[in-house]
């Protein structure tokens, strides 16, 4: 059996939670592989919004393994207070949650760094959750983190202290405030206590074995493929690979194990933070591209960014995940447009056309090129199959189809696991 991936093809915040919850009852695991709590991962239904950091969007599918892998960086407190909510739901945590032991830690001065790095860079800040993911996979790459399997060490005070002190003594060089640390620290050994109490495996072997066995398996990527820390916009990315090679090296899985890969995009785009974004509408068009869609974030509160779909920046992430299926979502949002652009090409400077992104993209001014199409102008409520579609919604599908190279067998026309519709 193989493992198939799912994963954004823009710059997050594509409704990959959504797409798990609905795909989930055909899975016996969901994965997460990569990410932290910069994550925020929202699904809708029965009335209710839940929205996960941390933990795999299959939870609320009984009988579903939910594993987070060693590519994850972990905030105890954080997945305390996930877990903690999720019990009025009747959760089976115990018996359905399990976490990589070599997954790293986010401690509490790694928050404190990453404040400390982010002021440092004045009006060249990238836009950090601030939630220590930077600081966190720092350590990892610089192989002196903490690992959940550190927790369970006899020594792992003494591991936690040579850490604290590191991290110190570069806080001391930036200036930065350590006031609130006493209390940070307080509710981070109390979740270390709490986290022991979990399914704490080696969980690469729990992927492999599930998959020799013929039980089917779905990787559950974070952020967007242009967030990627070699691929993205660098430096305005995250701290991970958030491509579907993340999978492999995030939860042990062999390159020839991979199955089917689902990109998920919105049919127009959205961003948090500093970074390039040649399609970003700075008139009342993204403004009401925002209010329709809701685009604030789900982790920080933040407004997103809008602006028209890119078809270069989609057709370079198909390209380097090896997309074979994909999903669009928030065809709604589009409902209140009577005229929809689509972005085919950059024009740059010297006056050439290209519809590549090249490496040094957020630093050239690029002006978008764009097609115009007949928006649908009405509202999708009634919308349960293909068929039913607006024939100008039918006909912006099927021309992204043929640019794009790749099928499009799902499209969301709203927020509620309901209102799915598979082409």
């Amino acid at each position: 059996m193989k493992m198939d991936v799912l994963l954004g093809l823009q710059w997050g915040d594509e409704g990959k939670g959504k797409v798990v919850d609905f795909l989930a009852p055909k899975y016996d695991i969901v994965a997460r592989f990569q990410g932290g709590p910069n994550a925020g991962h929202t699904l809708e239904f029965d009335g209710i919004k839940h929205v996960l950091h941390q933990i795999p969007s299959g939870i609320f599918r009984e009988k579903l393994k939910n594993i987070i892998g060693n590519g994850v960086v972990l905030d105890p407190v954080v997945l305390k207070k996930e877990i903690e909510g999720l019990k009025k739901f009747n959760i089976k945590i115990s018996e359905n949650l399990f976490v990589s032991k070599k997954a790293t830690i986010i401690l509490p001065t790694h928050k404190l760094l990453d404040a400390a790095y982010e002021k440092s860079k004045g009006d060249k800040k990238i836009g950090s959750t601030l939630k220590g993911i930077g600081p966190t996979y720092q350590d990892k790459i610089g192989r002196v983190a903490i690992r959940v399997g550190d927790i369970l060490s006899p020594d792992f005070k003494e591991k936690y202290q040579a850490l604290l002190e590191r991290h110190l003594s570069i806080l001391n060089y930036y200036s930065h405030d350590v006031g609130e640390l006493p209390e940070l620290e307080k509710a981070f050994f109390n979740a270390v206590e709490f986290f022991k109490q979990l399914n704490l495996v080696e969980t690469e072997y729990e992927v492999n074995e599930a998959l020799d066995s013929g039980k089917k398996v779905l990787a559950e990527g974070a952020q967007g493929s242009l967030l990627d820390i070699d691929f993205g916009s660098y430096p305005f990315v995250t701290s991970s690979n958030t491509m579907t090679s993340g999978a492999c090296s995030g939860l042990g899985v062999a390159p020839m194990r991979i199955g089917d890969v689902f990109g998920i995009f919105k049919a127009y785009c959205t961003r948090v933070g500093s970074g390039p974004f040649p399609t970003e509408l700075f008139d009342s068009t993204g403004e009401e591209m925002r209010r329709e869609g809701n685009e604030f974030g789900s982790t920080t509160g933040r407004p997103r960014r809008c602006g028209w779909i890119d078809l270069p920046a989609l057709k370079y992430s198909i390209m380097i995940n090896g997309v074979t299926q994909l999903f669009m979502m928030k065809a709604d949002v589009l409902n209140i447009f009577k005229e929809i652009k689509i972005c085919t090409h950059y024009l740059l400077e010297d006056g050439s056309k290209v519809d590549k992104l090249s490496f040094d993209l957020g630093e050239k001014e690029v002006t978008p090129v764009y097609i115009t199409m007949k928006g649908w102008d009405q509202s999708l409520s009634h919308v349960s199959s293909y068929d039913e579609f607006p024939e100008e919604l039918r006909q912006y599908t099927e021309y992204l189809e043929r640019e794009l190279g790749v099928p499009i067998s799902m499209v969301s026309v709203g927020p509620d696991r309901k209102q799915t519709i598979l082409k």
